[in-house]
């Protein structure tokens, strides 16, 4: 019988380092994407290009761009703007308030709908941006909510929360993605959302680290490589 994960797919590098490691682990691979009013678009048009590399059976993109409405994160609220210098020790204006947990609820109702036995996110405790909703306690506490929430969790069929790279440095995650192949070169990181990655705002600045520690070169245009 086919085994089934569903990915949570952003189209970053992260979550494209997923799909190789679920792939490799001998899953069926059904990505799931949001489309949850963030300032740009540019993510799920990667993330799209990542699941035909992939030849999935099914990509789903799903529209849920109430978080807009909602504010108070720099990437839904296009009336803050992305920083571009560090926040050391502080949670910074680019956290979606419960974004992850908005997102593996529907994985999980996702999965279970396709009798899928795992749901796979790219989040890290390592370098990270210092997100709530990207540590290992949250990720064992949502497996446990998901679990008492579902019919497959109380039938004996749990859905395990698989986040591989939650104790990885961004350089380890790299050096894995490119031993499995990961086409890195369709994948986006950039907050801005430009045809270019800007190479300045934290998640580009993680992005270009982890690439120089891996002793790699990244296969993204840049406006700046610092």
């Amino acid at each position: 019988m086919e085994k089934k994960a569903v990915v949570v797919l952003s189209g970053g590098l992260d979550s494209t380092t997923c799909m190789g490691i679920a792939q490799e682990r001998g899953y069926a691979l059904y990505p799931l994407t949001f489309h949850y009013g963030q300032r740009h678009d540019r993510e799920v048009e990667q993330a799209k290009k990542v699941a035909a590399h992939y030849k999935v059976k099914e990509h789903r993109v799903v529209d849920i761009g109430f978080l807009n409405q909602i504010g108070g994160s720099a990437l839904t609220d296009t009336a803050l703007d992305v920083p571009t210098e560090g926040t050391e020790g502080e949670i910074p204006v680019t956290y979606v308030p419960a974004r992850n947990m908005i997102f593996l609820s529907l994985a999980s109702a996702y999965a279970e709908t396709i009798g899928a036995e795992a749901v796979y996110i790219g989040v890290s405790a390592v370098d990270y941006s210092g997100y709530p909703d990207c540590r290992p306690e949250f990720i064992r506490s949502m497996e446990q909510t998901v679990n008492l929430a579902t019919k497959a969790g109380v039938t004996g069929q749990p859905i395990r929360l698989e986040a591989p790279l939650i104790h990885w440095t961004k350089a380890r995650t790299i050096k894995e993605g490119l031993r499995l192949g990961v086409p890195y070169h369709l994948t986006t990181s950039c907050y801005q959302g430009g045809e270019a990655a800007c190479g300045e705002c934290d998640s580009c600045r993680l992005r270009l680290k982890g690439f120089k520690e891996a002793g790699a070169e990244d296969p993204i245009p840049y406006v700046n490589r610092g």
